[in-house]
This record gives C-alpha cells, sequence and structure tokens, in this order.
C-alpha cells in the first residue's frame, strides 16, 4: 500500500521503530499517467471527505491561452513533443504538469496536473 505516513528512517539514516501501523487516512494512491487518445477518459476516485476527484486517462484537446489575445480557445492536441518529467514519457505520449503540447494552434505548454484536476489546460508558447 503506498502510504503519506512517516517515514521509517531517522535524518541520521538509523531506523527508527515505528509506534504504530498505518492508517487508513494515511494511503496515498499510484499515479495516474494521462496519456494522448483516441477519446476522452476519466477515472472517478472518491478522496477524503467524500470529495471526488475527477483523473484524466486520455485526452483528445487542451483549454490553450493564448497569452497575446487574452483568450481561451479549445484546441485538438497532435502529440507531446517535450516532457521534462521523464524523457520515456514524451515517447509514450504522457501528459504532466510542464509538459510541451503540438497543438492546432501551436506549441503549448500545460499548466495544471491532469492527473488531479480532470482537464488540462495549457499556454502557448513564443
Amino acid at each position: 500500500m503506498i502510504t503519506q505516513g512517516r517515514s521509517l528512517r531517522k535524518p541520521t539514516g538509523g531506523l527508527r521503530r515505528p509506534y504504530r501501523k498505518k492508517r487508513l487516512y494515511e494511503k496515498g494512491s499510484q499515479p495516474v499517467l494521462s496519456k494522448l487518445g483516441k477519446e476522452r477518459r476519466l477515472r472517478i476516485d472518491r478522496v477524503t471527505g467524500a470529495a471526488v476527484k475527477q483523473r484524466v486517462l486520455q485526452e483528445t484537446v487542451a483549454n490553450v491561452y493564448n497569452s497575446s489575445t487574452k483568450k481561451y480557445a479549445v484546441a485538438k492536441i497532435k502529440t507531446v513533443s517535450n516532457n521534462p518529467a521523464n524523457r520515456y514519457f514524451t515517447r509514450a505520449n504522457i501528459i504532466t504538469k510542464g509538459a510541451i503540447l503540438d497543438t492546432e494552434l501551436g506549441k503549448a505548454r500545460v499548466t495544471n496536473r491532469p492527473g488531479q484536476e480532470g482537464l488540462i489546460n495549457a499556454v502557448l508558447v513564443k
């Protein structure tokens, strides 16, 4: 189980003896690798406080902001041209925050986290 609880290691590197086991409220989740796909696919997860998170599994379009006209437009994504998070994500067309997308309007940088928010927002790069 992925946990966001306290580490077992001390700052010195020594092993700390746990005083309890893992708790449900410390539970984490697997990373969602949002991909460029043929159709839009979401996964809806229930999170703490009975809230709901929409996670993008596959997406075809992005909300692209043009800073010169100060307007948003929905643009079709052609491919992922660069992803600084991981060089292998570029080949697999995986979209994360900071990824450079090749859209109909031009190159755009992703400004949000698609695996957390359920959509893709981007800004045109000059």
